[in-house]
């Protein structure tokens, strides 16, 4: 019975090689793979191009653009207006309307004397007896054009020996009086009319331009301008 146990077991043992590792079994393998192939005819090669397209990371997609900034907005340049020029009553008047502005440190007055003319002359002189002595010396220098001012509060006993429209036409006699030997001659303004007078707003806002050009109009030959430069720095 051993002896037929052992028979039989290398039977089943040969035929189980035969059925793993016979023809059988490569010819099944060979029937796989081709039937794993299908389409074959739908099969390409690609070329370097394709094959590396296939392998590129793709671009990123490019921002949006981004929005301008805008711009912050500038401030307004403060602004200096002039209203004038005012003479004698006007001034008190105009101060009265300008009073509801309420404009405070904001408006300042500008004051100009307008000069008519120049005159070479000899100041004041301590008693009608030095000016007369005065002439007298002038005469010998040779100098005849000359008149000593008799009643002037100012100008008392002061000796006038010209009076000019022009500044360059006083020089000229100032000069020529100098080579005479007049010493004690000197120049200035002559006959200065009523000052006139101009209300400054600095920082003035439109509603504030308007008011100042609503008054003008009650102000004969008054006028609203800007400040001129070197006064708007001060």
């Amino acid at each position: 019975m051993r002896l037929l146990f052992f028979i039989l077991l290398l039977v089943n043992g040969a035929f189980f090689a035969f059925a793993w590792f016979g023809p059988g079994v490569q010819a099944n393998g060979d029937a796989q793979v081709l039937g794993r192939q299908l389409n074959r005819d739908k099969i390409r090669l690609l070329v370097s191009d394709q094959a590396g397209a296939l392998t590129r990371k793709p671009e990123p997609e490019p921002e949006p653009p981004k929005a301008a900034a805008v711009p912050a907005p500038v401030a307004a340049p403060a602004v200096c207006l002039e209203w004038g020029a005012l003479i004698g009553a006007d001034v008190a008047r105009a101060e009265q309307a300008l009073e509801p502005l309420a404009l405070g440190a904001k408006l300042t007055q500008r004051r100009q004397e307008d000069v008519a003319g120049f005159w070479v002359y000899i100041a004041p002189l301590p008693n009608r007896q030095a000016a007369t002595q005065k002439a007298s010396e002038l005469k010998r220098l040779g100098v005849d054009d000359y008149f000593v001012i008799p009643d002037d509060p100012k100008w008392r006993n002061a000796v006038s020996l010209g009076v000019f429209k022009t500044e360059e036409a006083a020089k000229a006699r100032l000069a020529a009086l100098r080579a005479k030997g007049v010493k004690s001659a000197i120049l200035g303004a002559r006959e200065t009319q009523a000052g006139r007078t101009y209300f400054q707003v600095r920082d003035a806002t439109p509603a504030v331009a308007d008011k100042l050009n609503a008054l003008k109009q009650s102000f004969t030959g008054t006028e609203v301008r800007d400040c001129a430069v070197d006064e708007k720095k001060g």
